[in-house]
């Protein structure tokens, strides 16, 4: 069988620069960046959709999210997480981490994926530091417009590298 690898992009291009991975879906298909073996989806805000899709089974994961760790806005960073089992999270964790399955945090898709069996061995999370999410605007701000680009180069390269065993290469880089 062929290597897989699931590209899922998320975010609400409602909220400014929370639409960082929708735009990014976009140029991603809008210039074929992407290995034969990588199958795209953008789910806007829709969770579930990564776990029913990798109900399919794939060898990686890259889920692309505008996410908040403290860096400069435009900031773009790879990071391979640690995903807990369920039944390592205390009760009122799970419970509030499974509150509302629609939400596409990317925690929350991990763990459900994990819970399911269908979390493959390889997950990455491509993420940029976001300027402006709480206005209610359907664009990015100008640094992170300027990472999507950034950003599509970063996962077809994560993803052809995942493709021939070498994406630690690029997470660690």
């Amino acid at each position: 069988m062929k290597p897989s690898i699931l590209v899922a992009c998320v975010g609400n291009v409602l909220r400014g620069d929370d639409g960082f991975g929708v735009a990014v879906a976009r140029r991603l298909a809008a210039v074929g960046a992407l290995p034969d073996a990588a199958y795209l989806i953008e789910t806007g805000t829709g969770g579930l959709a990564i776990v029913y899709e990798l109900m399919n089974g794939y060898d990686a994961l890259i889920v692309v999210d505008g996410m908040d760790i403290g860096r400069q806005p435009g900031s773009v960073f790879v990071i391979e997480p640690s995903v807990p089992a369920p039944d390592e999270i205390a009760a009122d964790e799970r419970q509030a981490l499974f509150s509302n399955l629609h939400l596409a945090e990317p925690s929350r898709v991990f763990v459900l994926s994990r819970a399911a069996g269908v979390l493959p061995e390889h997950v990455f999370l491509v993420g940029c530091q976001p300027e402006v999410v709480d206005d209610l605007v359907e664009s990015l701000s100008p640094a992170v417009e300027a990472a999507v680009d950034v950003a599509v180069k970063t996962v077809s390269e994560l993803a052809a590298a995942a493709l021939g065993g070498a994406a630690r290469d690029i997470v660690a880089g």
